[in-house]
């Protein structure tokens, strides 16, 4: 049988008056190029020519979230497609696609990021303090900034393309009640008012701040961010305020 794996073999031009035992060929071995089933290298260059680094699954999942965010925000989730993911990360389709078996999971993986984000955000603003005053002026101050953030993660969370979609609305809805809920407790504690009564204030004062922050963004920057922040904060805080803290 031929070799398994031959060696190439390179004779060199015999030079003039040498002995034979000089006249043996030269052997350059060359290493052979390790490749995947495919045929391809490992780590094959992905679109437009970059190769993408290998990094640690975390580091690579962060990547693709951001690259998937930059994409579903510029597109919404019907105009995204998974190429243009996979080219705007430097990485190859298969690479994406070891982490996100499909768009859906993609854009909801990205979603649940967001909400989380936001929720870190509220939470750590109502738990700043506890001047109640300052809490609502926090809350709603951190709100909008959200809202305003340059990388447009909003429009992820407040207008999906999905949000009809049944996991799409339940991560919703789990984060407008872990944030109403935190802000009825708050309330309960204070007030001693009863726990229906609490969430229903809850979800209104959670509702004022998603609602005029949005609109706030209709505005296109005419009404400067603090400014708005601030009104509604005054808003919120004459209402809630009504109701006596009791010691």
């Amino acid at each position: 049988m031929y070799a398994r794996r031959c060696r190439q073999v390179i004779l060199l031009p015999r030079k003039v008056g040498v002995t034979a035992s000089e006249r043996r060929p030269t052997v350059v071995h060359q290493a052979p190029v390790e490749r995947s089933h495919a045929g391809k290298s490992p780590e094959a260059p992905a679109r437009g020519g970059q190769r993408s680094a290998r990094l640690p699954r975390d580091e690579r999942r962060a990547q693709l979230l951001a690259a998937a965010q930059e994409v579903f925000v510029a597109n919404g989730y019907h105009g995204a497609a998974m190429d243009e993911i996979a080219e705007t990360a430097h990485v190859s389709k298969p690479v994406l696609y070891q982490h996100f078996p499909s768009k859906r999971e993609l854009y909801i993986a990205l979603l649940e990021s967001q909400l989380s984000k936001l929720t870190d955000l509220l939470l750590g603003a109502l738990n700043s303090t506890t001047d109640n005053d300052e809490r609502v002026q926090a809350v709603m101050r951190a709100y909008f900034h959200f809202i305003a953030s340059d990388d447009q993660a909003h429009r992820l969370v407040f207008e999906s393309d999905l949000v009809n979609d049944p996991d799409v609305s339940a991560r919703l809805e789990t984060f407008n009640k872990t944030f109403a809920d935190a802000v009825a407790r708050v309330i309960a504690e204070d007030t001693k008012l009863p726990e229906l009564e609490s969430q229903l204030l809850g979800r209104g004062l959670a509702g004022l701040a998603h609602v005029s922050a949005r609109y706030w963004l209709e505005t296109d920057g005419n009404l400067d961010l603090d400014v708005a922040s601030d009104l509604i904060y005054r808003l919120a805080w004459r209402g809630i305020s009504r109701f006596p803290k009791e010691t």
